[in-house]
C-alpha cells in the first residue's frame, strides 16, 4: 500500500481530490495538507487523512512527511507557494518523486521532478477535438501514439466495410464505439459513419492509416498520391497514341481532385507532337523533358520516389509491356481505351473475389462521383450461391450514401461477352496477381481478372490489391 502526500490550493486541487476521493479502485493512503476550507472535500474514507496549515513552513511538513511516501503532489495557485513548498520536500528527501501543476512554465529543477504544464495539457485535449487530426492515447501503454482512437466520418473509404476485408498489418483494430457503447468487433462486424474506432499498432502505421480513414468522398487521388502522371516514351507510342493519352490526361486533370499533372517525356523526338506537349507546361500541369535517360522503367522507378503519384495514364501498349513494372508500383493505372472519353456513361464492376473488390469500393465510389458517373455491379451468379450478396449489400449502402445511382445486373451468360459489345463503361480492374501473371492460356479461364484483355477497347482502370497504401 502506497502512502501518497498531497499539497493542495485552488479549484483544480479540489477538483483533483474529488476525483481521488471518488475513486474506490485502488487502495493507496493519502496524507492532504490544505489552507484554505474551500479546496477540501468532505469524505469518510479512513485511507484519506487532512492537515491544514502552510505547507510553505518547514516545521509542518516536516511533522507529517514520513519515509513511507513515496509520491508528492503538488496543486496550488501561486507560484511563491509551489516553489517555496518544492523546496522544503527536496530538503526532507533528495529523490521522492514530485509532480506539481505548473502554470509559470517553470525549468526543470531535478530529474525527480514531473512538471505538469496546465497550458500545454488544456491545449492539447482542446487540439483532440479538431476534425481530422490523430488522437493517441497519453496515460496508459507506451504513451507514444501505439493508441489510436479515430472517428470514422460520413464518407470515409472505411464505411460499410467488414472488418475481415480490411488488411491490418503491423496495426489491429481493437475495439468499436458505436451509440455510447463499446462493440469487441469480429470479422463479420461493418464499420458504420460515426462509429469511433480504438487502433493499436506502430505508430507510423497508425498515422497512416488515420490519414486513410479521414479521407471522404471527392478526394481521388488521394490516398494513394496527389499528382496524375504520364510517361511518354516518344520512340515507343506513335503520334497517335501519344495525343489520346495526353488528351485523356488533361482531361481527368479538370475533373480529379488532384493537384499537379506531370507530364515525363523520355527519348524526345523533334516533331509537332513534341511542340504541342511542350506547350502544356503552364499552372498545374508540368511538362519534364528526360534527356539523360531512356529507359522506361528506370524513369518510372525515380518518379514513384519523388512524384507523389497517385494515377497513371497509359494505353494497351504500354500496358502490356510494362504490366509487372506497374502491379509493382501499388498505384491506380488508367488504361486508355479505343473509345471516345466522352462515350462513357458508367462505371462497371465485375465482382471475381468480394474480399478484393470490398476493398476497392470506396475509391471506385469516389472516382465514379467525380467523373458524373453512374455504376453498374454484375452479380454474374450461374450455381445460384448467393456468394455476393453481402458485397451487392455494400454497394447498396454506398451508393446511398454518395447519392449513386447503383443497376444489378444479373447476366444469364458471362458478362465479358456482353461488355465487349459496348463502348459507354468504365471497367475497374483490381489489379492482382492475376491480371500480373495473366498469358495466352488465360484464354480458357472463368476468371474475369485474367479475362481483362477481352475488354481492352474499354477504358479501364486497375486498382492496386494488397497492402493499402496508407496503411503501410
Amino acid at each position: 500500500m502506497k502512502e501518497i502526500l498531497i499539497i493542495a490550493d485552488g479549484i483544480v486541487a479540489k477538483q483533483f481530490l474529488e476525483r481521488v476521493c471518488a475513486d474506490t479502485s485502488s487502495d493507496n493512503n493519502y496524507k492532504i495538507v490544505y489552507y484554505n476550507d474551500k479546496t477540501k472535500v468532505n469524505t469518510n474514507d479512513p485511507h484519506i487523512k487532512y492537515y491544514k496549515f502552510d505547507p510553505t513552513s518547514f516545521s509542518k511538513l516536516r511533522s507529517v512527511f514520513s519515509d513511507n511516501i513515496t509520491e508528492v503532489f503538488i496543486i496550488v495557485k501561486k507560484k511563491i507557494d509551489a516553489e517555496e513548498t518544492y523546496k522544503n520536500i527536496r530538503l526532507l528527501s533528495k529523490d521522492i518523486h514530485i509532480i506539481m501543476l505548473d502554470n509559470w512554465r517553470l525549468k526543470d529543477k531535478d530529474n525527480h521532478l514531473t512538471l505538469l504544464n496546465a497550458g500545454e495539457i488544456l491545449t492539447s485535449r482542446l487540439f483532440d477535438f479538431l476534425p481530422n487530426v490523430s488522437v493517441v492515447a497519453q496515460n496508459v501503454g507506451l504513451g507514444i501514439g501505439e493508441i489510436m482512437e479515430i472517428s470514422v466520418p460520413f464518407g470515409s473509404p472505411y464505411v460499410y466495410r467488414h472488418i475481415f476485408a480490411i488488411r491490418q498489418r503491423d496495426w489491429k483494430i481493437a475495439a468499436i464505439y458505436r451509440a455510447n457503447s463499446l462493440i469487441l468487433p469480429d470479422r463479420s462486424t461493418m464499420i458504420l459513419p460515426n462509429d469511433v474506432l480504438l487502433v493499436i499498432g506502430d505508430p507510423n502505421i497508425l498515422r497512416g492509416v488515420n490519414i486513410s480513414i479521414k479521407q471522404e468522398l471527392g478526394s481521388f487521388p488521394s490516398p494513394y498520391g496527389k499528382n496524375i502522371y504520364i510517361l511518354i516514351d516518344m520512340l515507343f507510342s506513335c503520334e497517335k497514341d501519344i495525343e489520346e493519352m495526353v488528351n485523356t490526361a488533361l482531361l481527368l486533370h479538370t475533373m480529379l481532385n488532384n493537384q499537379k499533372l506531370i507530364i515525363k517525356v523520355i527519348n524526345p523526338t523533334f516533331s509537332k507532337c513534341f511542340d504541342k506537349i511542350k506547350e502544356y507546361d503552364k499552372g498545374s500541369t508540368k511538362v519534364f523533358i528526360e534527356y539523360e535517360k531512356s529507359d522506361f522503367r528506370e524513369v518510372l522507378k525515380d518518379d514513384l520516389k519523388i512524384a507523389h503519384i497517385g494515377l497513371m495514364i497509359t494505353n494497351n501498349k504500354i500496358f502490356k509491356k510494362y504490366k509487372s513494372d506497374l502491379y509493382d508500383a501499388k498505384i491506380p493505372i488508367y488504361k486508355v481505351g479505343k473509345y471516345d472519353f466522352s462515350k462513357i456513361k458508367s462505371s462497371v464492376v465485375l465482382p471475381q473475389n468480394s474480399f478484393e473488390i470490398e476493398k476497392l469500393t470506396a475509391a471506385i465510389f469516389d472516382i465514379s462521383s467525380q467523373l458524373g458517373l453512374d455504376i453498374e455491379l454484375y452479380d454474374y451468379d450461374p450455381d445460384n450461391s448467393n456468394e455476393n450478396e453481402e458485397l451487392i449489400q455494400h454497394f447498396k449502402n454506398l451508393a446511398a450514401m454518395f447519392n449513386r445511382h447503383l443497376n444489378i445486373i444479373k447476366p444469364k451468360n458471362n458478362p465479358i461477352m456482353e461488355l465487349e459489345n459496348r463502348d459507354d463503361v468504365l471497367d475497374f480492374v483490381p489489379f492482382d496477381e492475376d491480371v500480373k501473371n495473366t498469358n495466352i492460356l488465360s484464354l480458357f479461364t472463368t476468371n474475369f481478372q485474367k479475362l481483362y484483355y477481352k475488354l481492352e477497347n474499354l477504358h479501364q482502370v486497375f486498382m492496386p490489391i494488397g497492402d493499402e497504401k496508407t496503411e503501410g
